[in-house]
């Protein structure tokens, strides 16, 4: 197998973890390269589901190394707590979890902020998950982050602690009536932290790096989805990191070419949490049934996913950004059952027809889709395991879809269990 990346190409919730958990059975490691605890990924093992925030997916195979490359945002409560849930499950971490000393760390200051901020702007909201990852990416870019390497180390801690506190507590005080942070009750918490995580802690960008000279195969996993990328997602309903391919290298510290295969993920229709611009959303029956059966509820909040159409707009600007080399297509049984379906084959706005996603984001709110109209089908497709055994409607479905988006479909998920995926030939 080939360096691979496995990358969302909608705005998340595609099923990535999925598509993960395949290509992890032939990887020596599995690396996650961005975002932080706001991600979910679940994954269904002989009826066991797993869900994860940061610990990479590939764990659940054993003798596999897992990464969490420093372009990741790391809340240690959280990663403790997936890990006492997979250790609970027989799933041991000791010397396969590996965490970068470049990795920023969320702290308490960095939620309290974030909650308060989003309750300031009302109904303008962004629709975070609200655990600090926006807050802790901008004190990276500003250079006043905390990062791993200072996490174990006290005397740093402290520091930082009070540094940060000077600023952020008048914040929130004076700005947003909010209460204080204790910083002596956050040292306790966090010195406790720090030395409880520091057997995890290393240097992986060596550690990667020198697993590329001696030929180990490296599975990138991304978090989110590409229309959620802080550059070319529908800014500014967007994460704060780079959920593209293009945040690899910065994420790993191993350079581009180092990235052989990629993989784009695709739900059969499209789903988005949270605030922003989504020009197939279905506010109707239609769009409660593919809630319904496609079990759409966030795997980190629980919130419930809006749902619409497919939209072949952004799966085609997303594959050229990535250069997604085959599609997988998921949660293709989730249609079943419905007489006609819509493709989203073009927006328009104002009379100006737009076959790309567009920047400005007032005509990105404003925008309508244009449809194509195909057949559904009726069968249940969960038993089919080639493509020949899928009903014609739905084998006519997926190649339309390649068409639109410009690539083909390795690989079509029809149900949760790892045994329902079909290998396209």
């Amino acid at each position: 197998m080939p360096n691979t990346c496995v990358v969302g190409m909608q705005w998340g919730d595609e099923g990535k973890a999925r598509i993960v958990d395949v290509f992890a059975a032939d990887a020596d490691i599995i690396v996650r390269y961005q975002g932080g605890s706001n991600a979910g990924h679940t994954v269904v093992v002989d009826d066991q589901k797993y869900v994860f925030h940061l610990v990479p997916t590939g764990i659940l195979h054993s003798g596999k190394t897992a990464v969490i490359g420093n372009g990741v945002v790391v809340d240690p409560a959280y990663l403790f707590e997936e890990i006492d849930a997979l250790r609970a499950r027989g799933i041991e971490h000791e010397k396969r979890l590996w965490i970068s000393d470049r990795c920023h760390v969320v702290m308490p200051w960095h939620r309290a902020v974030e909650a308060a901020a989003e309750e300031a702007l009302g109904n303008a909201k962004i629709g975070t998950t609200l655990r600090g990852i926006g807050p802790c990416y901008t004190d990276k870019v500003a250079r006043t982050g905390l990062r791993m390497v200072e996490l174990i180390r006290p005397d740093a801690l402290r520091k930082a602690i009070d540094d940060k506190l000077a600023f952020v507590n008048p914040v929130l005080t004076k700005v947003y009536g909010a209460a204080a942070l204790d910083g002596d009750a956050i040292f306790k918490q966090y010195h406790q932290i720090g030395q409880q995580i520091k057997p995890m802690i290393c240097d992986t960008v060596g550690l990667l790096n020198e697993a590329i000279s001696q030929s180990k195969t490296i599975l990138f996993e991304g978090a989110q989805g590409c229309l959620l990328d802080i550059d070319f997602g529908t800014y500014p309903f967007v994460t704060s990191s780079n959920t593209t391919t293009c945040g690899i290298s910065p994420g790993t510290g191993l350079p581009p070419r180092c990235v052989e295969h990629v993989v784009g993920v695709l739900k059969a229709y499209t789903t988005r949490v949270g605030s922003g611009p989504f020009p197939t959303e279905l506010d109707d029956a239609v769009g409660e049934k593919l809630r319904r059966d496609g079990g759409e509820f966030g795997a980190t909040t629980g919130r419930p996913r809006r749902c619409g159409w497919f939209d072949a707009v952004g799966a085609r600007f997303t594959a050229g950004i990535n250069g997604i080399d085959t599609i997988a297509l998921t949660k293709l049984d989730v249609l079943s059952g419905l007489e006609t379906l819509n493709l989203c084959i073009a927006y328009e706005c104002d009379g100006v027809r737009y076959d790309t996603v567009p920047a400005d984001p007032h005509v990105m709110a404003r925008l309508q889709p244009v449809y194509e109209e195909m057949p559904g089908w009726q069968q249940d497709v969960g038993s089919a395991r080639t493509v020949g055994d899928l009903p014609e409607p739905a084998r006519q479905y997926v190649k339309r879809i390649e068409q639109l988006v410009g690539v083909a479909a390795g690989m079509i998920s029809v149900g949760p269990e790892r045994s329902q995926m079909i290998v396209a030939p």
